[in-house]
Formats: structure tokens, C-alpha cells, sequence
């Protein structure tokens, strides 16, 4: 028998952060669709994050998200509890020799900018990635020929049983868009090395960046990034073109005309219709080309 959300907050570790429930996910994530998150727990910080999980009852699931950038739920929303980090895991800290310490919160263009202003280069990629530093830290997120795994030092992390860990790059286990820590793992921040550079040559590297990005990609639009992952000699928007997608419809959602890797919800899309859209854009790849595409955006939720 489902219980509401409010009656599972009951059954819950008390915490110095905050529990809410039924939260609406729609209002989080960029695609503006996807149902309720049961209940949704934004811990205070590291240690209240750790206190929950050591308390928390083993047949209650838990899911962390971001800020939504890279993420699809689907329109029966996440049972169990959401943890979604925020204030508490905002930190910037400026550390000897070109290094850079954030909490997983951090949007990926506020740790850019941060590290510009230090005079710190390197970094100025995570301008052209949407999302923050925890899911660039679980996707190996990458842009301009630069990846997460060339610039991370060490990363730290919360276990499922509340055990706090770090764990340097080669633990990490990356390979394209991918790492391979047990998905349990709940990230909390990291230290990045740079090298020394002048603060205005690399804002001007940033904002080639970003004039690139709104040349190319649809970043306006309600879209996740990049729908799929590249195949390996491929580039995707080139198989979905060449397989006729480009402005492919199915229901309020459709392929971007501009950027034909990336799903567009026109207003009135749901979740089913992006999903729908996008497995259909696998298969006409598939029977065109026959390569199988891989999605990159990452899908969650009861269907």
C-alpha cells in the first residue's frame, strides 16, 4: 500500500536541513516536465547529509538530482526520497598552486568564472556545460576538448551507510561521459587543478565559449543538453540528421532544428512525449545507419 509523502516524512531521520513532500520536479528540471518527487530532503550540509543516510530505513529508496540540466523524470515522478543539494554545498575555496576546491552545488559557469577571477585556467570549459559540478563529476562532464578527468584532483563523497570518502581521479574510473563509482554514491565536492593564466585572457576564452554555444545549440529553448552520447567515429547530430530527424514531432516535443541532438519541449510536452521522441530518434539511427545511439541524458522516474 503507497503512502503520501507526508506520511513517509514521518518515517524519516530527523535532519538540520529541510524535508519537504510532494514536490513538484516539473519546476526543477530545464525540461519543465516530469511528476513528484515523494518527499525531497536539501541536508544542511555534508554531515547532515551523513546522519540521514547512517538513519535512514533500508527499504526507502533515495535518488540524488541537480539542478535538472541533464535530466529527464518521468511523468509518474521518483518514489522515496530526492536529495537535492543546495546552500550547504556552495562553497569556493581558492587553494595554493592552481587549485580549486567547490562543493557539488556549484553550477558548472559560477566554478569558470570563479577560477577566471583567481586567474586560475584550465576550467574555462564548465562555461560551455549546463549543470553543476556534481553531475559533471559523475558524467565526466566535457566540452571543447577538455573533460572533468583532465582537471580533477580528488573527490568527495558520501556512502549509502553515511561513510565519508575520498576518492582521487584513477578511482574515478572515467571514460567518455561515464565514470564508474557505484551510482550510491552521493558526491559532495571537489579540488580541481588549473595552472596559473591571466584573468582576462581566459574571460575572453569564456566568452568565445559561450558566443559558440549560442550560435550552435539551442540553449534558450526548455531542452537537456545533449540528448545522446557521441558513438565512438560519430558524431549524433550527424546520424539523426542524416536519418531525417531534424524537426522530427511526437506530441509537444521535438528535435531541435538548430542542433539536432538536442529535444525541445514546445510548452505542453510531457515527459512520455520527449522519451517517446527520443527512442524513435534511436531507432530510425539504428535502421539508417546501424549504429545504436546511447542516451547521455539521464532518465529517472515512474513511467
Amino acid at each position: 500500500m503507497q503512502i503520501s509523502g507526508e506520511e513517509l516524512v514521518k518515517r524519516l531521520p530527523q535532519v538540520r536541513g529541510r524535508l519537504s513532500a510532494d514536490v513538484v520536479l516539473s519546476d526543477l528540471t530545464w525540461f519543465r516536465v516530469g511528476g513528484p518527487a515523494e518527499v525531497m530532503f536539501s541536508p544542511a550540509d555534508e554531515d547532515d547529509l551523513a546522519e540521514f543516510l547512517r538513519n535512514l530505513p533500508g527499504d526507502i529508496p533515495v535518488m540524488t538530482v541537480g539542478i535538472g540540466s541533464n535530466l529527464l523524470v518521468r511523468d509518474g515522478g521518483i518514489p522515496g526520497v530526492v536529495i537535492r543539494l543546495g546552500r550547504g554545498f556552495s562553497a569556493i575555496e581558492i587553494e595554493e598552486d592552481s587549485r580549486i576546491r567547490v562543493g557539488a552545488a556549484v553550477p558548472d559557469v559560477k566554478l569558470a568564472m570563479s577560477a577566471a577571477r583567481a586567474g586560475i585556467a584550465g576550467l574555462a570549459f564548465y562555461r560551455g556545460i549546463p549543470g553543476s559540478v556534481g553531475g559533471a563529476l559523475r558524467m565526466n562532464g566535457g566540452s571543447y576538448g577538455t573533460e572533468t578527468k583532465d582537471v580533477v584532483v580528488e573527490v568527495c563523497g558520501v556512502t549509502p551507510k553515511g561513510e565519508k570518502i575520498t576518492l582521487s581521479t584513477e578511482d574515478m574510473g572515467y571514460s567518455y561521459r561515464h565514470c564508474s563509482v557505484d551510482e550510491d554514491i552521493i558526491f559532495t565536492s571537489a579540488l580541481f587543478q588549473g595552472k596559473a593564466g591571466d584573468p582576462d585572457q581566459i574571460a575572453e576564452d569564456m566568452r568565445a565559449i559561450t558566443t559558440a554555444r549560442e550560435a550552435t545549440q539551442p540553449i534558450k529553448s526548455r531542452t537537456g543538453g545533449s540528448t545522446f552520447k557521441n558513438p565512438d567515429g560519430h558524431k549524433s547530430w550527424q546520424l539523426i540528421d542524416a536519418a531525417g530527424c531534424r524537426g522530427l514531432r511526437v506530441g509537444g516535443a521535438h528535435v531541435s532544428e538548430k542542433h539536432c541532438n538536442f529535444l525541445i519541449n514546445d510548452g505542453d510536452a510531457t515527459a512520455a512525449d520527449l522519451e517517446t521522441l527520443g527512442e524513435t530518434v534511436r531507432a530510425r539511427v539504428l535502421a539508417q545507419s546501424g549504429v545504436q545511439l546511447e542516451w547521455e541524458i539521464k532518465r529517472i522516474g515512474v513511467e
